[in-house]
């Protein structure tokens, strides 16, 4: 086991570790950091800098794995059905470079990121960047008609300044010791919940309900397809393997969620876990008598060049409960930036 399980382990254990007991005065630390730098924004010795468009930010208070993603694709198709022209900016996590770029589906994942990679296979227009103003500018110039940039994450990034804050939270993990990093999963206190606009939590399929209250929504993923990665034309139903030949991997913060919805769906199949944005070489796909190497469509962007006919993707989609969409469009339409600002009123 390395180190990065160790600590995501003490993080969700029922009870506080000694690693994270160890770790304590480090969170310390960091937590000052983090409320002396939001304090400089609000003072107004750092600014956020807005674009000409409303700005919705799909974030989450935790280190990875509570599916933001999938959140804001959901989030821009809704928005896209009710006549918006949504784009996303992201970071673009374990790119080669940080300057701002537009993202084709094409590209690869070392030069775009893998979760940019996976809002342009929805259609839309993606900029990546570090600075996530500048990414959205360049987006703005390579899209006139997009009149609403949703961020795929960011809730963090303050130099952007934003319309709608909405927080992805895994309902199964919750927030798990409550502590802040590194003893604990928390990029920000809990506290800060009560600031943001929507709390969408993720639960199994069977689970989700329409809360009736936008502002604590639920979330589920629904799986689409299986997509073969040398022939995406190719179908194929892959509770058919046999168990003792088929591989299952997740290079995800949460691959355990990615085994546990294969069990659901009824495939049986051997795991492997890979670090989250792990860069895949052929070595890692040399499984033993792997006649079927099963994955989600995150670790299918970087598999694409190594993949031959016994590589499928799982596609989902992400539903989401429509009152969240109401929420977000009244938001967004009163904005001062919104081009329907004046025609609403």
């Amino acid at each position: 086991m390395t180190f990065a399980d160790r600590l995501v382990d003490a993080w969700y254990a029922p009870r506080m570790t000694p690693l994270a007991t160890a770790l304590a005065p480090l969170s310390a630390i960091y937590a000052g950091v983090v409320g002396a730098r939001r304090a400089l924004y609000r003072l107004g010795v750092l600014r956020a800098t807005r674009v000409r468009v409303p700005v919705v930010v799909v974030g989450n208070l935790t280190v990875g794995g509570s599916g933001k993603t999938p959140l804001a694709i959901a989030i821009a198709d809704a928005l896209a059905a009710r006549g918006w022209h949504p784009g996303f900016v992201s970071r673009g996590y374990g790119r080669r470079a940080d300057a701002a770029r537009v993202v084709s589906r094409d590209d690869d994942a070392d030069d775009a990121g893998d979760e940019p990679l996976l809002l342009a296979a929805s259609g839309r227009t993606v900029a990546v960047g570090r600075h996530r103003a500048e990414a959205a500018a360049l987006l703005l110039d390579a899209d006139r008609a997009c009149d609403v940039v949703v961020a795929d994450d960011g809730l963090q990034h303050y130099a952007l300044a934003r319309d709608v804050e909405v927080v992805a939270v895994d309902d199964a993990r919750g927030f798990g010791n409550g502590w802040m990093l590194p003893a604990g999963p928390l990029r920000e206190p809990r506290s800060r919940l009560s600031e943001v606009d929507a709390i969408v939590r993720l639960v199994a399929a069977d689970a989700w309900r329409a809360t009736g209250d936008a502002r604590d929504t639920l979330m589920a993923h629904e799986p689409v397809r299986w997509r073969n990665l040398a022939d995406p034309a190719r179908s194929a139903d892959p509770a058919t393997f046999r168990p003792e030949s088929a591989w299952a991997i997740a290079g995800t913060a949460n691959p355990a969620r990615f085994f546990a919805l294969l069990r659901g769906l009824g495939v049986d199949a051997r795991t492997r876990a890979f670090p989250d944005h792990h860069r895949y070489a052929p070595g890692d796909l040399a499984l033993p008598d792997a006649k079927a190497v099963l994955m989600t469509a995150k670790d299918a962007v970087k598999c694409s060049n190594l993949a031959d006919a016994r590589f499928w993707a799982l596609d989902i989609r992400t539903r989401i409960d429509p009152s969240l969409v109401d929420s977000i469009e009244e938001k967004l339409t009163w904005t001062p930036n919104c081009s329907r600002s004046s025609s609403a009123r």
